[in-house]
């Protein structure tokens, strides 16, 4: 028999394959990313290193790490492969079970195929994306892994796939910041909806159940997604307070009021006074419900977004990928910081402010963060949408933000 060469470097590769979808595995569960029988085994089997032939095979199975595969002339990512913690997470929150219809809204082929696994011969995945390479980029490797079954379908996600509805689930795997009519209709009533929404500037993946012409929350997630193109895109706008190349600082709007930027640039210049609030997370965490609350209960609250350099000169204190809510007011902002305590483990909330009214404006962050410690650190927030032109006596009683489409409600217990 010859063993030769090519037989021995395609047996190692299949084992280093092997290899890392396990340790991949492995350190989903340990996440809590991974839960279900069928999601664990849907993982196990698809080869989504084929998806990226040209990205290492070690990169495309670190749980956190997205391959992009498409950006725009201004570098904004267009499209990816999220990474299998994002994956594992929304496919968990949807739910599913052998013999659905399954509709995926942006597409790449991985998640197709995992979804695929799961519905098993019964069921159905229809896959759609606005940008025929995406899908084009998608059939190849559907080919490839073996789901020639998943119907790919390249069209503007905003109106669906009408020829395959009703779906039992639906899964929007780029950023929304609106749920369009068509999302609503092609789904079964108490079918659910996962989707990345942004509201005020903040994005989590959030599974909706339907009850008839509105969609209540059953849970949500801190994510990470390339925003929506076509009829329905609707992307954030950044207003830079400080331009130099390579440590620019900017504020992210979304639907919050206009700023005087010229006034808010002078005060990002002016020295920065500190309010603490007493309030201390674990170093492990999140502050994504904290944040959530701020946003909730503060009217003027963008997100402060700045290049690493900008903190290393000490013009910002804090930076997150995320953004850092910001309480703007007039001519002075204030936004969210921490400090290390006696507690190597634990660190203290505050806010730093800039600007003529900057201690008033941090006070009164860090008392919306007492708040949140006081009444709602052991609560989690609630989304429900209803269509354009709701009543607002009809609406639950809470924060509304209004989109073309849709009225989105946030409530606290």
């Amino acid at each position: 028999m010859d063993n030769g060469p090519d037989m021995m470097t395609e047996a190692n590769s299949s084992a280093n394959e092997d290899q890392l979808r396990d340790q991949m595995i492995r350190r989903l569960i340990e996440l809590g990313a991974l839960r279900s029988r069928q999601v664990v085994a849907a993982f196990r089997k698809v080869p989504r290193h084929l998806a990226t032939p040209d990205e290492d095979m070690a990169t495309v199975y670190s749980v956190e790490r997205a391959v992009i595969t498409k950006t725009d002339a201004d570098g904004v990512q267009l499209s990816s492969v999220s990474a299998p913690r994002i994956q594992a997470m929304q496919i968990e929150q949807a739910d599913i079970h052998p013999g659905m219809q399954v509709l995926e809204i942006g597409s790449g082929g991985v998640n197709a195929a995992y979804l695929a696994e799961i519905v098993g011969k019964d069921g159905l995945v229809v896959t759609a994306d606005i940008d025929s390479e995406v899908t084009e980029r998608a059939s190849v490797f559907l080919s490839q892994a073996g789901y020639d079954q998943v119907h790919i379908v390249t069209v503007d996600g905003e109106n669906g796939v009408p020829e395959h509805a009703p779906y039992d689930r639906i899964l929007v795997t780029v950023q929304a910041a609106d749920i369009p009519p068509a999302w609503l209709d092609q789904l079964k009533d108490g079918g659910r909806l996962v989707v990345p929404l942004r509201v005020r500037g903040m994005t989590r993946t959030v599974a909706f159940v339907r009850h008839g012409d509105r969609l209540l929350s059953d849970g949500f997630e801190l994510c990470g997604f390339v925003p929506m193109q076509g009829i329905g895109e609707n992307r954030v706008r950044l207003v830079l307070l400080h331009e130099v190349s390579g440590e620019e600082v900017g504020l992210r709007l979304d639907g919050h009021p206009e700023s005087d930027v010229e006034a808010l640039s002078a005060a990002l210049h002016t020295p920065p006074v500190k309010s603490w609030s007493g309030v201390a997370l674990a170093g492990d965490e999140s502050n994504e419900h904290l944040d959530l609350w701020l946003m909730t209960a503060l009217d003027n609250l963008p997100l402060l977004a700045g290049q690493q350099a900008a903190r290393a000169r000490g013009i910002v204190a804090s930076i997150s990928p995320h953004g850092i809510p910001t309480l703007v007011e007039a001519d002075s902002f204030a936004y969210r910081t921490v400090r290390p305590t006696d507690d190597p483990d634990r660190f203290e909330l505050g806010a730093i402010g800039h600007g003529p009214h900057a201690q008033e404006v941090a006070d009164r962050l860090v008392e919306q963060i007492r708040v949140w410690d006081r009444v709602h650190r052991s609560h989690r927030a609630h989304i429900e949408v209803y269509p354009a032109g709701t009543p607002d006596d009809v609406l639950p009683a809470g924060r509304v933000i209004d989109r073309p489409h849709t009225r989105i409600t946030i409530t606290w217990p």
